[in-house]
């Protein structure tokens, strides 16, 4: 058996993201700001050697003998105390001095350079009186000195312990890691706070889905955020297309067995009257066959009604020319001739069998009772936004139209299936179970341009 991977849920997921989009972040960010701060205490350290070189070279003198006398008072006491990792030697034609401070240290020597220019370069290796190897950094000045013999090129030297500039971004970066540390577990907790409080309404979705299969509430509420609106939009209309459905399927199994009523009552009268087995094989031929025709109806009605949610849009234009070509050729002997106006952004959104039942019924009762014109029209219905558009779909006739008188008979709802008979209203009863199935209403008028009936079918907007 293969082994089931449970899958992460929403809650996990965000949290696993946000996570790692919080550790990517806070990571870049104290790299950032380590690499910054380890630039900066570099610069600092240049110009603080920089700045004792241009002191030192103030203070000095050179005698006429050519010897160097620097400043009794360096820039910076440690000059003056051994080891204390701030060290200055200077270099010159048979010249060499160094500060109190280098004693016991063996410094890489002053480089010359171009004068006036300083050099920064580090770190270098440099040796204890002891062995021990340490690194400094080196700020390297040269300059050209007037002396009774000449002029002379001297190059000063400045040299810093490198692990001054170590200790200083070792403490930075323990208290910069510190605080993003700490700043990384309150920025998980807020965001596993909010992400629950974010969630929540799903947990509602959940819990109403769990009411609504336990049966103690009919459909989804309202109340939810408008990024879920569309879900439980969705989840509704589902709810009602099966309910619809349900109560379509007990309904015609009503009728189905309604309309078995009658021929089966036949057949056992015929039983019980002692009929011929002459009268009795016919009587059972015409009644198998009526049964026959009843089972086919209720069948066909059934399947028609069966709305499709989140149906396929279709367009309105081409099965509605091959409905009339037939037509056309059925009622040649009239000469009807049948018109469009077809909006060409209409659609309807169902099944192909059901569009092509109700233009079939409408379109042939206009052919029917028409005199020489027959109009099509097929009109969109707008939407909110989320929403499929509606339709409206009419069929014009010039014929003697329906008294109003007449209407809500026609239209009348509840009609038995056994009290339909063809020839006598079945196509309309066809139409009306197709326009109630999509949520639609069917409507019955006078046609203002051509005289006739005017049928309307009206589709509302829908999820």
């Amino acid at each position: 058996m293969g082994v089931v991977r449970r899958r992460l849920s929403l809650q996990a997921r965000q949290m696993l993201a946000a996570g790692l989009a919080l550790v990517a972040f806070l990571g870049l960010t104290g790299y950032a700001l380590d690499r910054a701060f380890a630039e900066a205490a570099l610069t600092s350290q240049r110009e603080r050697l920089e700045n004792f070189a241009k002191a030192y070279l103030n203070g000095a003198e050179v005698l006429r003998s050519g010897a160097i006398v620097m400043p009794q008072v360096p820039p910076d006491p440690r000059f003056d105390r051994p080891g204390s990792g701030l060290y200055a030697g200077m270099v010159g034609e048979g010249l060499r001095w160094e500060s109190a401070s280098s004693l016991g240290r063996i410094l890489p020597p002053p480089v010359p350079g171009s004068p006036g220019v300083g050099r920064f370069e580090g770190p270098l290796p440099a040796t204890e009186a002891s062995g021990r190897g340490l690194a400094v950094y080196r700020y390297s000045l040269t300059t050209i000195w007037e002396t009774g013999r000449g002029d002379i090129e001297l190059t000063l030297a400045l040299y810093e312990d490198a692990a001054y500039v170590g200790k200083q971004v070792a403490v930075y970066r323990r208290t910069l890691w510190g605080w993003l540390g700490a700043a990384a577990v309150v920025l998980a907790l807020v965001q596993a706070l909010a992400l629950r409080w974010s969630l929540r309404p799903l947990l509602g979705v959940e819990k109403a889905l769990a009411d609504v299969q336990q049966g103690s509430v009919a459909r989804l509420t309202d109340e939810h955020p408008r990024e879920l609106q569309p879900l439980t939009d969705s989840i509704n209309a589902l709810i009602d297309s099966e309910r619809r459905n349900l109560e379509q399927v007990r309904r015609t199994l009503g009728d189905l067995a309604h309309s078995l009523k009658t021929p089966l009552a036949v057949l056992q009268s015929l039983l019980d009257a002692g009929a011929s087995p002459a009268e009795l094989r016919a009587e059972v031929r015409t009644q198998v066959q009526r049964m026959n025709d009843i089972v086919g109806y209720q069948l066909s009605r059934a399947a028609r009604s069966g709305h499709v949610l989140f149906a396929a849009p279709l367009k309105i234009e081409g099965p509605a020319e091959e409905i009339v070509q037939g037509l056309e050729k059925i009622y040649a002997a009239k000469g009807v001739l049948c018109e469009f106006e077809i909006d060409p952004a209409a659609r309807f959104h169902g099944e192909l069998g059901d569009l092509q039942e109700l233009l079939g019924n409408l379109l042939e009762n206009a052919f029917k009772w028409a005199k020489s014109r027959v109009v099509l029209q097929v009109s969109v219905l707008p939407a909110p936004a989320g929403k499929r558009s509606g339709l409206v779909l009419a069929v014009d006739d010039d014929g003697p139209g329906i008294p109003e008188d007449q209407v809500e008979r026609v239209l009348q709802r509840g009609v038995r299936g056994d009290e339909r008979v063809q020839g006598h209203g079945i196509g309309l009863s066809i139409v009306l179970d197709i326009v109630a199935a999509y949520q639609g209403a069917l409507s019955v008028e006078r046609s203002p341009e051509l005289g006739g009936a005017r049928f309307v079918a009206r589709f509302p907007p829908q999820v």
